[in-house]
């Protein structure tokens, strides 16, 4: 009997090789990013430290199709986004990354639920499929009973929820999360973290940045920055 053919394994949800980035003044120039080369797997959890200024920042805004490297090789989902135009780029961002900010980012004049539905809206989806999603969203986070409120009237740990859910709106395979308690107290922090655990649990790949060694040790593959490069930590 014929044997039934093995289907070809996914490729890594990212792949960044020799990642070089550099800003330039009329006097200065800052080298932030140094020959960086970084894999993360379908469903792994990765953190990256690093001090003020190592270059975190500017290697989360190259990974997430903020920025552009000015050398160097970057894949999403086998994807070689390095030699996409402004628009390609923008749509792989819209269905493959999502994003969590350390100052959340939330549209203050529009409800939780509308600032969770926009990335759907973005993408184009149908009407009638993002009212669920929403729903299904609040309620996995323990926001359901704010969902008509407005962001100045939640908590700072009720607003990373909704960015959270916000980041997962769109199912994307891979979420990128700055500072995720740099703004919160600790036990509430301590929750968030438990949230891209679970999240991380649930299949998505996480790329956490961090101050916070601790919240860092929970992830499977720990890497530290200095000075623009990036090695695996100790």
């Amino acid at each position: 009997m014929k044997q039934p053919e093995e289907q070809p394994a996914a490729p890594p949800i990212l792949v960044a090789a020799g990642l070089i980035k550099a800003y330039r003044t009329a006097h200065v120039e800052t080298h932030a990013l140094r020959d960086v080369s970084l894999h993360i797997g379908r469903g792994e959890f990765v953190s990256v430290t690093g001090t003020s200024g190592s270059g975190k920042s500017s290697l989360l805004a190259v990974l997430g199709l903020m920025e552009t490297a000015d050398a160097g090789d970057l894949r999403i989902d086998g994807m070689a986004v390095s030699e996409m135009g402004a628009r390609q780029r923008a749509q792989i961002r819209s269905t493959h990354i999502g994003f969590v900010f350390q100052f959340f980012h939330l549209i203050d004049d529009l409800s939780i639920a509308e600032n969770i539905a926009l990335p759907m809206r973005y993408a184009g989806q149908a009407t009638r499929s993002i009212e669920p999603r929403v729903r299904e969203l609040v309620e996995r986070l323990g926001i359901a009973h704010r969902v008509a409120h407005y962001p100045p009237q939640l908590s700072g740990g009720q607003q990373q929820r909704v960015a959270i859910a916000r980041a997962l709106a769109n199912d994307p395979p891979l979420l990128l999360v700055d500072e995720p308690t740099g703004n919160l107290d600790s036990e509430t922090g301590h929750e968030v973290i438990e949230l891209l655990k679970q999240t991380n649990h649930a299949g998505k790949a996480v790329c956490l940045v961090t101050h916070d060694r601790a919240h860092a040790a929970i992830a499977s593959h720990r890497y530290l920055m200095r000075d623009g490069q990036l090695s695996k930590a100790p």
